[in-house]
């Protein structure tokens, strides 16, 4: 028989009744520590505070956090521990609540109403399958994988009942631990043996990250023809269609997941994305509609759905002025992205250069060089600068607004950042032809070409010294400074001297103002963290 009396619970519900209902059911089952909370950010407060061994969430909490977004929450945040058993209360059944909740993967679902009988039957098998993969939950929890890997093997051969959540397991462990050989061995295994969607989705998205993506088409694929109801599917091959530049094919794939599962703000932000690419403003604008009223309240909550729902309803005017009615929804979605993100100038900016595009549209010049002046002495106080694509946009907005030589600037900086890649470098030769933006990284690039040689060579200081050339060049590349830091710390590793440690730093604080959206930033924190600890 389960214990509950050590064991601590939370109850969260907007009905106070429902919350003491459920808390006499458990003081039934002699559970002593109970706690309970009216709201999603009451949850989250006492997660933050306690760790609970039992969560029973509602879904529908009325104003603000529903249950999925708590949940989504507390896993983002690591509030929830592998151990705790996470179940979703709810009256509702609706397929898009439904949906999106499984896309997070609670524990268990409970439909209202239920009694003490039923709540302890599925709560004792819950627990009991808690206890059972206990070897694996714990080293789970700390992180350690290796030991998740061998406590699965010991599971199948000991409980082969527990056999599928083991294999599950110790598919996420060998993804995790870049283990791609074997994880490629062990999906396919299984999928010879009977279909799952969890492992087909798996090895499709593996064969998409390796950039296979016929491989990759055929499993989605067949995925979907097996289980037609898994969104996920269709966000894979969407992905494919994109990859291969059916951007077309793309959005009737992501269309085709949103009507499955509506309720994620990222899914409906892609969509709006994919819908804009292929010139389609009105399913653009329905879609960032929801991308928006969606992240309200969620961790995902994305500024940049707010830029393009206004973007994509003056996409929606062409040419001509906005209506009354577009004009009042960008000027209001403009006005909350401002609010809410005051202290970001980046931000800010755009939302004044969206707003004066509209302004002159409507004939109101006076007030959009007003609002493109505030714009300008914003971009002059950043401290992160744009990813590549939005000081690219940024740029085409200034250029069209009248400030050209701003919109050059801009493209300077863009140019020195992330003029290594050609795509970005490709779009800044589309907006201008002055060659002191378009030449000014060539040589730099030349000299970390054969630092890279050089150090896949480990010819550690003669790459060191071609990384030192391309950044003096251009130190606010990012390319050039994180090359630049590793040779250092490679060398740090061996020679200690503050003289290099110092100069790693120093390399690192040069891009400082990297977004945090781009794809270098976690290496970016990861070679700080090595150098600090030093």
């Amino acid at each position: 028989m389960i214990s509950y009396n050590k064991r601590r619970f939370l109850i969260v519900d907007d009905f106070s009744d429902f919350r003491s209902s459920v808390k006499g059911m458990l003081n039934q089952m002699a559970a002593q520590h109970v706690d309970a909370a009216a709201n999603g950010d009451e949850a989250i407060k006492l997660c933050r505070e306690n760790q609970y061994d039992i969560i029973l969430h509602d879904y529908n909490l009325g104003e603000g956090k529903n249950g999925q977004q708590v949940l989504e929450e507390l896993h983002h945040a690591g509030l929830i521990s592998p151990n705790c058993i996470f179940v979703m209360v709810t009256a509702e059944s609706s397929q898009a609540m439904v949906m999106a909740a499984l896309e997070f993967e609670p524990d268990a679902y409970l439909t209202k109403p239920f009694t003490r009988a039923s709540l302890q039957q599925r709560l004792d098998k819950l627990v009991e399958r808690k206890v059972a993969l206990q070897p694996i939950l714990a080293p789970l929890a700390k992180q350690q994988y290796g030991a998740v890997l061998q406590a699965c093997e010991q599971i199948i051969a000991s409980q082969p009942r527990y056999a599928p959540l083991c294999q599950r397991y110790k598919a996420d462990a060998l993804k995790t631990l870049g283990l791609q050989e074997e994880l490629e061995s062990q999906l396919q295994g299984l999928l010879a043996d009977r279909p799952m969607p969890w492992a087909l989705l798996m090895l499709a998205n593996h064969w998409l990250e390796r950039g296979e993506l016929e491989q990759a088409e055929a499993c989605f694929e067949q995925g979907i023809s097996q289980f037609p109801m898994l969104p996920a599917l269709f966000d894979g091959l969407a992905q494919v269609k994109q990859a291969k530049g059916e951007l077309l094919k793309a959005q009737v794939f992501l269309e085709q997941a949103v009507k499955i599962s509506p309720n994620s703000p990222q899914r409906q932000a892609e969509l709006g994305k994919l819908a804009r690419a292929n010139q389609d403003p009105e399913r653009a604008v329905r879609a960032y509609r929801q991308a928006v009223s969606l992240g309200r309240h969620s961790q995902f909550r994305d500024p940049e759905c707010h830029l393009h729902l206004a973007g994509s309803l003056q996409d929606q005017a062409g040419d001509a002025a906005p209506s009354p009615k577009a004009m009042l929804e960008i000027r209001q979605t403009l006005g909350d992205l401002s609010k809410s993100w005051k202290h970001d100038p980046g931000l800010t900016a755009r939302a004044d250069l969206l707003q004066a595009k509209s302004l002159v549209k409507a004939g109101k010049q006076s007030e959009a060089d007003e609002l493109v002046r505030n714009a300008s002495h914003k971009l002059g106080d950043l401290k992160t600068f744009f990813s590549a694509a939005a000081a690219l946009e940024v740029a085409e907005q200034l250029r069209a607004l009248g400030q050209p030589d701003t919109a050059d600037n801009l493209l300077g900086t863009c140019a020195e950042m992330y003029g290594d890649d050609p795509k970005v470098m490709a779009g800044i030769a589309a907006q201008t032809s002055n060659p002191a933006i378009l030449e000014a990284g060539q040589q730099a690039q030349t000299h970390n070409r054969e630092g890279v040689r050089l150090y896949q060579q480990q010819q550690y200081p003669a790459a060191l010294d071609s990384f030192r050339a391309a950044q003096a060049l251009q130190p606010r590349n990012i390319s050039f400074a994180l090359n630049t830091a590793q040779s250092l710390l490679r060398l740090l590793l061996s020679e200690p001297t503050d003289e290099l440690r110092d100069e790693c730093l120093s390399c690192l604080e040069q891009v400082r103002s990297m977004p945090e959206s781009d794809h270098r930033y976690a290496r970016y924190r990861k070679l700080c963290e090595r150098v600090e600890a030093l």
